[in-house]
């Protein structure tokens, strides 16, 4: 995986942010356990080093961040991320993830770029999904004239995981899903073989099924014989049989 080059931090930023991801670390070492570290790097299929430090052993970690390291401006925010997830353990560029979430005065269109970043060189689900549905996807729900251009450029894509994220990034907008939009690029990307482009078809059928069961429905139907069994299997998980 590249390196994301951070942009240049002075005085108090730099200071922060340096504060910050040596406690990260440094509590992430202290839990260290080699044979989860093991464990979760082979369910992961990545040679990325592991502390064996599991979600919820995790928590504490992330609830001392919001509460003793929130950062005081947008820079500060964006150079933290950046450097969280420029760290060497997985579990640092979760609790990446998870700082990126925790302040969302600066989930803003503003900070796409970052997470666009973080998806390109990720290059897998457990990075791309939180940051398509949790991040883009919050900034897309409140800013989707001027943010939509991007999202339908990226469905063309040729980063398959950026080609996902478009599908992904509406999942959680529920009845304010732009259903057009999302059955478009399903259809679009109906023909595509790749597994993690055919789970994402059919995991965003299935979650706008809950808003709108029928129009779901009646886009499996007419696309039965485009969309691969995968597809259809996830998307009609809240419907009925087609």
């Amino acid at each position: 995986m590249g390196k994301v080059t951070p942009l240049k931090a002075s005085g108090a930023t730099a200071d922060y942010v340096n504060e910050l991801t040596e406690f990260v670390s440094s509590q992430l070492n202290s839990l260290r356990n080699q044979k989860k570290a093991i464990e979760m790097a082979a369910y992961m299929k990545t040679t990325m080093p592991f502390y064996g430090v599991q979600k919820p052993d995790r928590v504490p970690i992330i609830r001392e961040i919001k509460s003793e390291y929130a950062p005081s401006s947008f820079a500060e925010y964006r150079d933290a991320l950046r450097s969280l997830w420029m760290l060497r353990y997985r579990e640092e560029k979760y609790i990446a993830l998870n700082y990126a979430e925790s302040f969302p005065k600066y989930i803003t269109l503003d900070a796409i770029p970052v997470y666009e970043e973080i998806i390109r060189q990720g290059q897998w689900w457990d990075f791309v999904d939180p940051v398509s549905t949790n991040l883009i996807g919050r900034v897309y729900l409140q800013k989707r004239a001027e943010l939509k251009p991007l999202i339908e450029k990226w469905s063309e894509d040729s980063d398959m995981w950026i080609r996902r994220c478009s599908i992904l990034v509406q999942n959680r907008h529920k009845e304010k899903t732009d259903s057009e939009q999302l059955f478009r690029f399903c259809e679009k990307m109906a023909h595509e073989k790749d597994f993690f482009i055919r789970k994402a078809i059919g995991w965003a059928l299935r979650e706008y099924s809950k808003s709108d069961p029928q129009a779901v429905r009646r886009f499996i139907k007419k696309n039965k014989e485009r969309l691969s069994p995968l597809s259809i299997r996830e998307g009609s998980k809240y419907v009925d049989p087609v």
